[in-house]
């Protein structure tokens, strides 16, 4: 299992075209929100007493954004969604790329090691605007947290009911994606935008695994990365 390291966004960096090149090979830390409000990660671990342990403790709720940081998300979304899936294939292919054991859970990329040969793929294209069509809905209905936690909770259950993704990948792909504004949009993503799209991520993180939670998702094992 991979061990990941501290994600070092750049914020200075000019806006660029999407990247078409390989992935840098540094793994990615998932995001977090500042001590006052963080999230608290969920993950079921195959032990017993750990389980105990975490029903026990509860979940955290992450911090609420503000109206001044839905607004933030929203007008520096609306700059990303242009390219809508352009950039939801560049943050697949860096996915999948520095966490290859991710394409176990789809059989039409798990053969695909060229981000070459995954970027002209229909299939991938297919998702990629799926996954980014998903985070639309979200930032649209950031002033309606019971449309927002339905969407995500349908997400949260499909994933684990249907296709048994382990929530983990959740979190790391939230990295992959704050990794990607910030290289691809940088004269926008600035430290700011950062703190509120981070809290975005956690957000998303804590209802999808909510939704694990809720029925009653196990983690069966314990080297998925």
């Amino acid at each position: 299992m991979h061990t990941l390291y501290s994600l070092a966004l750049r914020f200075c960096c000019p806006f660029r075209q999407l990247r078409r090149s390989s992935p840098p090979p540094q793994p990615l830390i998932p995001p977090s929100v500042p001590a006052s409000g963080a999230s608290t990660p969920w993950c079921v671990c195959g032990m017993e007493k750990e389980r105990e342990d975490e029903e026990t403790e509860g979940r955290e709720r992450p911090e609420p954004l503000t109206d001044v940081e839905r607004g933030i998300i929203q007008d520096t979304w609306s700059h990303v969604y242009e390219s809508c899936e352009d950039v939801g294939v560049t943050i697949l292919i860096r996915f999948f790329v520095n966490f290859p054991s991710a394409k176990q859970y789809f059989s039409q990329f798990l053969d695909m090691e060229d981000p070459e040969e995954m970027e002209k793929s229909s299939q991938l294209r297919k998702h990629a605007r799926r996954v980014m069509n998903a985070i639309n809905t979200v930032v649209e209905n950031l002033h309606d947290p019971e449309k927002v936690s339905s969407v995500l909770g349908l997400v949260g259950k499909a994933h684990a009911l249907k296709y048994k993704v382990e929530p983990m990948y959740f979190k790391i792909l939230s990295g992959v994606i704050l990794e990607i504004l910030a290289e691809d949009f940088g004269e926008c993503f600035t430290p700011e935008v950062q703190i509120s799209w981070t809290k975005l991520m956690a957000a998303l993180y804590w209802y999808i695994t909510g939704a694990y939670t809720e029925v009653g998702w196990l983690k069966l094992s314990s080297s998925a990365v």
